[in-house]
Parts: structure tokens; C-alpha cells; sequence
């Protein structure tokens, strides 16, 4: 294409030329129009046949999905869903390619200038531990909270289970822990939810996770659970869009029915 070289030659392997990188990030932008026109015309001539594609973090699918497919099917039961789970980059990366229309997790602490962000409700993150861990004793009543209150650095000594840093709990938790000057030095990584929950129900170390989360526990050992932050710390669960695309009635529906399911969950409390 006007005799510009789009991949070189670099032994058995053929790389994008600078060229090559600019077609494709076009031709990636070209489709993503595509893809917001074709979903605007079938609005328009309103078929009750299409497709929808959401993205959901590995443990949101867990308890997410059996509430929010069932409903959507039954209004449009011609209409497919594709669902793609991942930690919340990669799901931010399926939105921008247009692999997906939606995205539902918490909310970044440093926004995407390309993302458009809907709240659909709140989720307080945790400080848990195993049930009648010493520290509890020195947990403080927190009037902005259901759970009484834990200081971060009485946290320096405890074996600390973290998520990796590609995910978002994660991500906030470093954002606060930088802000605070505070750093544990006894740290383990793992990207499984659940089994971070189990082991800090067995005792083997303490981590943070959001309410929601335990809330779908299935609980086999208790877990208690601490408020920390000023007065808190809560983060908003979101719907995340490309800011200036075309959202189909069908993933509006489906962004409202997980909103409903968001907001019963948490009027139950």
C-alpha cells in the first residue's frame, strides 16, 4: 500500500513496521465503528435477534451470571450473550479492540481518558481475617461502617495474601497503601479469590476483598471482617463503555438488570 512495507523480516519472525502499527491501529478503529453502526442499525430496525458481549472479573461471573442471564434470556430470548472473563486490564483492552460492549468491575483510582464509567453501585473493601484472629482485639466501633475498624499498620507483622497487580482490588489497595506510606513486607500473590478467602479462613494469613465477595462466599469457616480508611474505604461498582460509542438497548438492558441485581444485593444487608 503506496509502497510502504507494513512487516519486516527479523530472522524466522515478521514485526509490524512503524507503518504496519499506524494501519493497525486504524483498521482497529475502523471495525470498532463498525461494530457501533451495525448495533445502532439493528436498533433502528428493531430485530429481536443479536448479539450482546460483556466482560465480568473471574469471581463477579461466579455469582453474576446466574442472576443477571436467566433475566435478560427471558426478555430476549433471540439475543446471545457472550460472556469473557479476565482481571480487569485485560477486560479494559477487550472494550477499547471492540471485542466486547461492556464491562463490569470496580472502579480504577486512575481513570482511562477512552472509558466511559457508569456507577451501579457501591462496595466497601475489607480487611479480613480468620475468626478470632488477636487483632480483632484491637478493632474500634466505626460509625460509618457495619464492621468495626482495624488501623492498616497493625498489619506490619501478619502474613499479608494479596491479589496480583494486574487486578483491580489490587490496584486500589496499592494506591491507598502508597498514599499512606505504608509497605508489608510479608507478602504472598495469587490471583484465585476464592482461595485467598479459604486460606485466610484457615489462619494462614489476613488479606482485603471486597464486601460482594464474601457476601457469595460459600462459607465453610467464618471470617471476620474489619472497616479501615477514612471513614472507610468504598469503591464503586461500575459499568464501563468506550466513551463515544453507540451502547445497544440490548446491552442497556443488561447493564440494568445487573444494576437491579446490585442494588437488591445490597438492600438486603
Amino acid at each position: 500500500m503506496f509502497g510502504l512495507k507494513l512487516f519486516r523480516r527479523v530472522g524466522n519472525r515478521y514485526l509490524l513496521t512503524h507503518a504496519g502499527e499506524r494501519y493497525m491501529e486504524k483498521a482497529s478503529q475502523i471495525l470498532a465503528l463498525k461494530g457501533d453502526l451495525d448495533a445502532e442499525m439493528a436498533d433502528i430496525v428493531k430485530r429481536e435477534v443479536g448479539e450482546v458481549s460483556v466482560a465480568f472479573a473471574s469471581m463477579r461471573c461466579t455469582y453474576m451470571l446466574p442472576c443477571t442471564l436467566p433475566e435478560f434470556h427471558r426478555t430476549h430470548p433471540n439475543v446471545k450473550v457472550n460472556v469473557f472473563e479476565g482481571n480487569s486490564d485485560e477486560n479494559d483492552r477487550r472494550l477499547l479492540d471492540g471485542q466486547v460492549e461492556a464491562a463490569f468491575y470496580s472502579k480504577p483510582s486512575e481513570l482511562n481518558p477512552q472509558i466511559q464509567y457508569e456507577t451501579l453501585g457501591k462496595d466497601e473493601l475489607l480487611i479480613c481475617t480468620c475468626a478470632g484472629h488477636p487483632l480483632g482485639r484491637f478493632a474500634k466501633p466505626n460509625p460509618a461502617s457495619r464492621y468495626p475498624k482495624l488501623e492498616l499498620p497493625l498489619l506490619k507483622n501478619e502474613q499479608i495474601i494479596m491479589m496480583r497487580p494486574q487486578q483491580r482490588t489490587r490496584q486500589i489497595l496499592d494506591a491507598i497503601l502508597k498514599e499512606e506510606k505504608i509497605k508489608y513486607d510479608n507478602v504472598t500473590c495469587t490471583g484465585n479469590l476464592p482461595a485467598i478467602m479459604e486460606l485466610v479462613a484457615l489462619g494462614y494469613g489476613v488479606s482485603f476483598v471486597h464486601e460482594a465477595h464474601l457476601r457469595h462466599r460459600a462459607e465453610t469457616r467464618p471470617i471476620d471482617c474489619y472497616s479501615f480508611g477514612e471513614p472507610r474505604v468504598v469503591t464503586d461498582f461500575v459499568a464501563a463503555t468506550r466513551k463515544g460509542s453507540y451502547v445497544s438497548r440490548y446491552t442497556r438492558d443488561f447493564i440494568d438488570i445487573v444494576r437491579r441485581q446490585v442494588s437488591n444485593a445490597v438492600g438486603t444487608e
